[in-house]
């Protein structure tokens, strides 16, 4: 049977299309969200959908949060860009995932000079307890220190890093629990999806560090950005997420679109892309550590990638023109079977009862995906 044969028997028997955070909360996640970016927030179409808390539990500000837009000049502090985006989540009740406090990239340049370690301690000290501070109580979740190591697994030579080594991370971790301790502190990074690389070993080792030195790291956040036929599978990010829980209370995917590396797509292209997304939902469902997914902007028209790759793209659950693709109704449809067989559900007193459900949806997860082969 092919993919969209499956999906067109799944509605007839009742599958729902929708809404994802809705579908997501029934089969047991926390939420499923969505970046929104300013550039389109006065867009009435694109904002309808994005404030839909059925749709979307919660948003993550793409950039208005980063240091270039909160602290463009050193001690002066700008929150408009940022509040433009949390002011949504306040008004509609969607969770806040806050995004980031420090990382290498978006840094005005200031803080790329050359500074010894007091100094650099001082102006991260200084930029955290402001920006988490103005957003204390908001955010359900920090990315305080984001994209560390490069894809060898080697730290990225950052400013922050050549003036205090791993000691900039600890000391931002600390930093931002003392500021709102009540949110949870995530460290976030692209390519640690695929059981088990170079970049995986780095991090898992530097969350050990820094947590033996004192620091609360409570998630990790994997980006989740791939290609259209070359993602991970639902086992190797399986896999990567099992050694991750071993360390952190929660884990999440935090910036997913898959997408397509040649266009015009073909029908089978989407199939592909639909296969893809289900591998990333049905591994957050199928371990009990993860908490949600948030796409990387949730439609095409607004997507990061034709920019940064040209060539490439279409790699959102909706097109340009607000319709849902294969993969959305994939989504949906794995969300309400896994709601249906109770895969997360809490009443599980016994072991037993737990691995009997994993086997179930086990089934119905390879249900799905065989039928995309």
């Amino acid at each position: 049977m092919q993919f969209s044969q499956l999906f067109v028997a799944m509605l007839a028997a009742g599958s729902a299309e929708g809404q994802l955070d809705k579908l997501a909360k029934a089969a047991g996640l926390k939420y499923f969200g969505t970046a929104v970016d300013n550039p389109s927030l006065n867009n009435q179409a694109y904002m309808k959908i994005a404030r839909d808390k059925d749709e979307f539990g919660q948003i993550t500000p793409a950039n208005g949060q980063k240091w270039s837009n909160t602290e463009p000049s050193q001690g002066r502090f700008s929150y408009g860009s940022g509040d433009a985006v949390a002011n949504i989540a306040k008004q509609t009740g969607q969770l806040l995932r806050c995004h980031t406090l420090v990382w290498y990239n978006q840094l005005p340049g200031y803080v790329s000079s050359n500074y010894n370690r007091d100094q650099m301690q001082r102006i991260i000290t200084t930029h955290i307890q402001n920006v988490a501070g103005h957003y204390k109580g908001q955010c359900y979740a920090w990315d305080v220190v984001n994209e560390a190591f490069e894809d060898d697994g080697k730290f990225r030579q950052s400013a922050m890093y050549r003036a205090m080594g791993v000691d900039y991370i600890t000391h931002s971790f600390k930093i931002a629990a003392q500021t709102d301790p009540a949110t949870k502190l995530y460290y976030n990074d692209f390519n640690i999806e695929r059981c088990c690389n170079a970049k995986i070993n780095a991090t898992i080792a530097m969350i050990k560090t820094v947590q033996a030195a004192g620091a609360r790291v409570d998630g990790i956040g994997m980006q989740g950005h791939s290609r259209v036929g070359k993602s991970p599978s639902k086992r190797e990010l399986m896999d990567t997420m099992a050694r991750f829980s071993e360390l952190v209370e929660e884990v999440a995917y935090t910036e997913v679109d898959i997408r397509h590396t040649k266009l015009p797509t073909t029908a089978a292209d989407r199939e592909q892309q639909a296969k893809d997304y289900l591998d990333v939902v049905g591994a957050c469902l199928e371990t009990p550590k993860c908490v949600g997914i948030t796409i990387w902007d949730y439609t095409d028209q607004y997507s990061w990638i034709p920019g940064q790759y040209p060539g490439e793209g279409e790699a959102c659950l909706w097109d340009r023109s607000y319709n849902k693709k294969p993969a959305y109704t994939s989504i949906a449809s794995l969300l309400q079977s896994a709601a249906s067989v109770g895969l997360r559900s809490k009443a599980t007193p016994a072991v037993a009862a737990v691995e009997a459900r994993t086997v179930t949806v086990a089934t119905t997860l390879a249900t799905v995906t065989a039928a995309a082969r």
